[in-house]
């Protein structure tokens, strides 16, 4: 396959919707079969779906050494670093996101302002802390979703993905995880994924009858979310809050 070819599909990813390739959800199995549905969806819509367009581990690690060879040149990191990125999301390959994280950070230390750098850059840590089990990327990955608030405060997408950090992190640090949920819930009542993680972190901590009310939130958004019926049992074997 050309180099030119290579650019293409690379393109054609970071032009289409990318889904980065955790959403996060380590408990629910029913949201987790959602999401995986979605992101064959994404993948079947996208040129690199097409066996004929896949990339080889030779031509990904050729597209990264063209990033490596110009360290300070930000749109080649930029562009290089996204699309990496992307495909690896995409793909579902930890190994390929943590490629695009060494070129991100060239590419955020070269124009510290950029949001999609900045915004790429803390997915990726995220989706490896969350695959590795990673505090150390979680804690990346958190510094740079305030960074992305910072420039756009009012992104409840954004919030949500910081409250996931410290839902995921080892051990969960729900308080922090509720405040952000409920931040994004300030912004958009009707964010079904902060819901539902709302949800799930208000019964770790016991406090059942909280829970309740966002469960009841959910259902009424979207009465056929298929984590509904899973999260009507964990709260059922929780315990209200002394």
């Amino acid at each position: 396959m050309s180099a030119k070819t290579v650019w293409t599909i690379l393109v054609a990813v970071l032009a289409g919707a990318a889904v980065g390739f955790i959403l996060a959800n380590s408990i629910n199995r029913s949201e987790l079969s959602n999401l995986r549905a979605e992101n064959e969806r994404l993948k079947s819509a996208t040129p690199a779906s097409d066996p004929k367009n896949e990339l080889t581990e030779e031509e990904i690690n050729t597209t990264i050494a063209q990033a490596d060879s110009k360290p300070g040149d930000f749109d080649t990191q930029r562009n290089v670093g996204l699309a990496i990125y992307r495909y690896g999301a995409m793909k579902q390959d930890e190994k390929i996101v943590r490629n695009s994280v060494k070129i991100l950070e060239r590419a955020t230390k070269l124009r510290p302002d950029d949001y999609d750098v900045i915004l790429s850059l803390g997915n990726a840590y995220f989706d490896v802390g969350y695959f590795s089990k990673d505090n150390e990327a979680l804690s990346n990955a958190r510094t740079f979703y305030g960074k992305a608030l910072a420039s756009k405060p009012d992104n409840p997408d954004v919030m949500t993905d910081l409250g996931l950090t410290y839902f995921l992190q080892t051990p969960p640090d729900y308080e922090n995880a509720v405040a952000e949920f409920k931040k994004s819930l300030d912004k958009n009542p009707k964010h079904e994924k902060a819901l539902q993680y709302i949800v799930q972190a208000l019964a770790r901590q016991n406090k059942s009858a909280e829970a309740s009310e966002y469960l009841t939130r959910l259902r009424t958004v979207n009465p056929k979310n298929q984590s509904i019926e899973e999260l009507t049992s964990m709260l059922s074997g929780s315990q209200p809050a002394g």
